[in-house]
């Protein structure tokens, strides 16, 4: 049943509603008539050179301190529900109750937060590349630079989903000039142009990143949905088999279908086993048990994989974010913090012990009853927008411990 605080999930990202459908690039016709865009694709020119050494250019950047949204430090709740191996229920309502009367600013979230002793986090560099946040409905095929409504949208985005990689000596998100979201729904020639442009630009800002960071820190590269599959082009086209690819730490590219047959055996990393594991992707799409993934299931087995073959039917990757490895099942109580931001987005708290998740045979991700968000939902209990915001304290720890293998397996 529902479990209502998580509402407030849903009122932070409500606003991607209809970008979030089409990144997940599984639609109906409606959606695609509505978001596709019906003109010409016009070629944009390409950025400067040096475009990416104005800090203008990127949302999250070292030295821009509390301008920075993804250096957000949510508080823990102070009170915490009882441990428990299944979902909410009418008949196990401890998690709805503990919320109850309670100010969900009791503790205030800062940028220090409750994060451990920067001494005991060894330094690292992530490179985060920003969703959709250009979801004009009959717009260009890629947004502008200039747009404000993309900009302010991603910023309040990154707040939430790039932030538990905020302990991170540099955390890096730049602005690009994002395929619009109709991109992700048609098979139109103009929609690969659209994505092919924004990638140029997510490049050029990954060749800056790796030329201003410290070169002897290990590197995270991280995404959701587009910013997801720009990711896995890096990794393909500007990592493998470079210098930098003995430096990647961790991949996490959640909200994007990454086929175990057909697109794994292409990128140079494995899926991660285990937490700790270094040198690893992580993926997960997430879905309520109740859900009809058969939409996307459909759409899926039409697309072609990294190899050129058609992905079929076969199973999608999903790495457990409550585990950290390939498959398995984990209860609420292993859930250390899902992000529930107040009503005004400026703040919130990291509620545990509520949802679980386990990976199913068809690579999806399933986390129980489907918790009440509103309209957030995407339809047969799609949670998509949610993939980040439902394991925020368990990413935040699974970076770290990743980054301080990856540093003592080159120290020791």
């Amino acid at each position: 049943m529902a479990r209502k605080f998580l509402y407030f999930v849903a009122v932070c990202i409500v606003a991607i509603i209809a970008g979030a459908i089409a990144l997940s690039i599984w639609s109906r016709e409606a959606t695609e008539i509505a978001f596709v865009p019906r003109g010409e694709f016009v070629e944009q020119q390409p950025l400067a050179a040096n475009a990416y050494q104005d800090p203008a250019m990127w949302y999250s950047r070292p030295g821009l301190g509390t301008n920075d949204p993804a250096r957000y430090q949510p508080a823990i709740a102070q009170t915490v529900s009882a441990p428990s191996d299944r979902p909410a229920s009418p008949e196990a309502p401890a998690a709805e109750r503990s919320l109850e009367g309670r100010n969900p600013l009791s503790s205030a979230g800062s940028l220090a937060g409750e994060a451990a002793d920067a001494q005991a986090v060894p330094d690292f560099a992530v490179f985060f590349v920003p969703p959709t946040s250009y979801i004009q409905a009959g717009g260009d095929w890629n947004a502008a630079l200039d747009d404000e409504s993309t900009d302010n949208r991603a910023r309040l985005f990154l707040k939430g989903i790039a932030s538990p990689f905020n302990r991170a000596d540099e955390l890096w998100a730049p602005r690009y000039r994002q395929a619009a979201a109709g991109a992700f729904l048609t098979d139109k020639p103009e929609a690969q142009q659209a994505i092919d442009a924004a990638y140029a630009d997510v490049a050029q800002a990954f060749d800056y990143f790796l030329a201003s960071v410290n070169p002897d820190v290990p590197i995270v590269l991280a995404g959701h949905s587009q910013g997801a599959a720009h990711v896995l082009r890096l990794l393909r086209e500007k990592v493998a088999g470079t210098p930098t690819e003995a430096r990647i730490a961790a991949v996490y590219a959640p909200g994007w279908p990454i086929s175990v047959e057909h697109d794994l055996p292409a990128l140079p990393l494995p899926a991660c086993a285990a937490p700790g594991q270094t040198a690893c992707l992580l993926a997960w799409s997430t879905f309520s048990d109740n859900g009809d993934p058969q939409m996307i299931m459909r759409r899926y087995e039409a697309t072609v994989g990294y190899d050129g073959e058609r992905r079929g039917d076969g199973p999608i990757l999903c790495v457990n974010p409550l585990t950290g490895g390939v498959n398995g099942a984990a209860p609420a109580d292993a859930n250390l913090g899902t992000l529930v931001p107040d009503a005004s987005l400026s703040r919130g708290e990291l509620v545990r012990g509520v949802v679980p998740a386990r990976c199913g045979a068809d690579g999806l991700l399933y986390i129980g009853d489907p918790p009440d968000l509103g309209p957030g939902v995407l339809p047969g209990g799609n949670y998509h927008v949610y993939d980040i915001p439902l394991f925020w304290k368990n990413l935040q720890e699974d970076v770290i411990a990743r980054v301080k293998t990856w540093t003592t397996t080159r120290t020791s």
